[in-house]
């Protein structure tokens, strides 16, 4: 019986870390070649979209990478290749207010050419040449006339006949007029004198013809000759009422000398416009309305003078006079 116990209870005895040795030696070696299998899978691309992470609770989510878009990609691409001079860097953009220039205001000139290039003509009354015919008077109240030059301010005025009028070219004209008992007066003709005054004729205004002859004679031979005669007023130029850019017409006033042609600035070029029997240069098309303009005695003498406004009846002066002859 004894035996039997010690038989049992060497039974008993079988080391435990034997048997437990065994399946835990076997266990780690399959899960070192199951990692290692894991690794050598995953390296390979394998389960790449199903990569974990540990997020700040010490839980794991999925992550999906996000791919760039393919604009993003090639514009990353091409800003590293750039040199790094090259590469864009945003910067502050400074501008600058340019300051207006104030423009240069054009000056009036005065040329000389002569009369004959270009086109001047000093119609029927002709400097240098004696003309004979009569002075008669009239009441020529405050002075205004045909060639509309307004009130005169001064009285030694007469009315041209018609045909050495010749469609306003004497407006303006200063001429000396003499009378046989040897008396003279200067005078500017500012109206015509209509049929049947005869050419070679004046009418003077009773203030002036009183200066030759008593006024009750009423008329007088006279002679009478242009002059170019000394003054210190300037040209001016006005715009008729009703003009606008689209048309116009011009006179001259204060003129030493008869004008022979006025013309408008047009494009490159010049361009004459014709004259009226009222004393306005005419533009029907508002050529040259407010521009440059240019203004021929007979003589020759150019007066050019630049930016005269549409204005209408507005008296605007020059600055510039022609010659004395």
């Amino acid at each position: 019986m004894n035996a039997m116990k010690q038989a049992a209870r060497h039974q008993r005895r079988k080391p435990p870390q034997r048997a437990i040795l065994v399946p835990v030696g076997l266990v780690c070696a399959a899960l070192v070649a199951f990692l290692v299998a894991g690794l050598l899978h995953f390296g390979h691309g394998g389960g790449a979209d199903r990569a974990v992470v540990v997020n700040a609770a010490g839980t794991q989510a999925p992550h999906t990478p996000t791919a760039a878009s393919p604009t993003a990609a090639a514009g990353a691409a091409r800003e590293s290749a750039r040199p790094p001079a090259a590469r864009t860097t945003p910067t502050a953009t400074a501008t600058t207010t340019a300051k207006a220039e104030p423009k240069a205001t054009a000056k009036p000139t005065t040329t000389r050419q002569p009369a004959a290039a270009t086109g001047a003509s000093a119609g029927r009354i002709q400097p240098g040449r004696t003309y004979s015919g009569v002075a008669t008077e009239y009441a020529a109240a405050d002075g205004n006339g045909a060639c509309l030059f307004g009130p005169a301010a001064d009285m030694m005025i007469g009315a041209m006949n018609e045909t050495d009028y010749d469609t306003a070219q004497a407006c303006g004209a200063y001429v000396v007029v003499h009378a046989a008992g040897g008396a003279s007066i200067t005078v500017r003709i500012t109206n015509e004198c209509p049929l049947p005054c005869a050419p070679g004729q004046i009418d003077l205004s009773q203030q002036a013809f009183a200066k030759l002859a008593d006024p009750s004679r009423g008329r007088i031979p006279i002679t009478w000759q242009l002059v170019s005669p000394s003054m210190s007023s300037t040209v001016s130029l006005r715009y008729k009422t009703g003009s606008s850019r689209y048309w116009c017409a011009i006179q001259v006033i204060g003129h030493r000398n008869p004008v022979a042609l006025l013309e408008v600035r047009a494009g490159a070029g010049w361009r004459r416009l014709p004259r009226t029997s009222y004393n306005y240069f005419l533009s029907a098309d508002g050529t040259g309305c407010g521009g440059t303009v240019r203004v021929t005695d007979i003589y020759g003498q150019q007066l050019t003078v630049p930016g005269i406004a549409v204005t209408p009846n507005v008296v605007q002066p020059t600055g510039v006079q022609f010659d004395r002859h």
